[in-house]
C-alpha cells in the first residue's frame, strides 16, 4: 500500500519554524522509477493517512482510497503531501484579519513544492498539482487556487470556512483567473452548529460560493459540488466521500502529461 515517509524538521523559512511533513509515495512509484508522478499537496497532514503515526482518532484515510481508485483503474497513481498544522491552525491558514496565510503560502510555494519537486520525479505543472483542505484548511485552499492559479490547477474546498473573513472569499475570488482549473467544492447537510452562541450553518455560503463562482464563468467541467446528504464536519465524513472527491478531482484529462 504504498510508502509515507515523515519529516519532522522540514524548515519554513517564511514562518521562521520547523513543519512536519507526511509524504506518500504509491506503489507504482517504487515499481516504474522511469516515471513521474502528479502531486496532491493536503493541509492538516496529521489527520490524512491510515497510518500508526497519524492523529488518534478517526482519519481520512487517504493513502487507502487513493490506492484502491489506482488499483480500480479509476484514477493515476499520484503522490500525497501531508503538512501538518502548526499550534495556531486558525491564523495559520487565514489570509486576512491578522492571520498568517500569507506566510503559510510563502512556505507552500517558495520552499515546499520546490523542495517536493526537486526530491522526486514529479510532474510539476497546475494540471499535476492539487491542493486539497478542509474547513480552515479548504478556506485556504481555495486561497492558494486564486493567488497561485499557474502553479496549482486542482482546488478541493472541503467543507471550506467561507464564513470567516465575511465576504472576504467572494470579493477575493472576483474573477476568472484564466488558468486550466478543476474546483471541488464539498459540504455536508448537517452541517450547522452553534459556536460560542453564534450559529453557524456551512450549507448555503458554499451553495453561494459555487454559485459565485459559475456567476465568474467558470464551467461544469471546472466546477464540481458536493451535498453529503446527513454528513457532519468531521473526518469520518470526508473519510466516507472521499474517494468520490478524489475521483473527479484527481481524473486524468488531455494533456496531464502523465507518463
Amino acid at each position: 500500500m504504498g510508502e509515507i515517509q515523515i519529516i519532522r524538521d522540514f524548515y519554513s523559512f517564511s514562518e521562521q519554524t520547523n513543519r512536519t511533513l507526511r509524504i506518500f509515495t504509491p506503489d507504482a512509484y517504487h515499481q516504474e522509477p522511469y516515471k513521474r508522478f502528479p502531486v496532491l499537496y493536503m493541509l492538516d497532514g496529521q489527520n490524512i493517512f491510515s497510518h500508526p503515526e497519524s492523529a488518534v482518532y478517526d482519519t481520512w484515510c487517504a493513502n487507502i482510497a487513493l490506492e484502491e481508485l489506482i488499483s480500480e483503474g479509476t484514477i493515476h497513481p499520484w503522490i500525497i503531501v501531508g503538512i501538518d498544522h502548526l499550534p495556531n491552525r486558525m491564523e495559520e491558514y487565514s489570509p486576512w484579519q491578522d492571520g498568517r496565510g500569507h506566510l503559510t503560502s510563502e512556505f507552500l510555494v517558495n520552499s515546499l513544492k520546490p523542495y517536493i519537486d526537486r526530491q522526486y520525479r514529479t510532474l510539476t505543472d497546475p494540471q499535476n498539482t492539487a491542493i486539497l483542505g478542509s474547513s480552515m484548511g479548504g478556506l485556504f485552499a481555495l486561497y492558494i487556487g486564486k493567488t497561485y492559479p499557474q502553479l496549482f490547477g486542482r482546488i478541493g474546498g472541503i467543507s471550506p470556512a467561507l464564513m470567516f473573513g465575511g465576504d472576504f472569499m467572494f470579493r477575493y475570488w472576483d474573477r476568472h483567473t484564466r488558468f486550466w482549473s478543476k474546483i471541488l467544492l464539498y459540504v455536508g447537510s448537517a452541517e450547522q452548529y452553534n459556536y460560542y452562541g453564534t450559529e453557524i450553518d456551512f450549507v448555503p455560503i458554499n451553495k453561494y460560493f459555487y454559485q459565485h463562482l459559475k456567476n465568474l464563468g467558470y464551467s461544469e467541467q471546472e466546477l464540481y459540488f458536493v451535498l453529503g446528504k446527513d454528513e457532519i464536519h468531521h473526518e469520518t465524513a470526508w473519510q466516507k466521500r472521499l474517494p468520490e472527491m478524489l475521483t473527479w478531482l484527481l481524473e486524468s484529462t488531455v494533456g496531464t502529461g502523465w507518463f
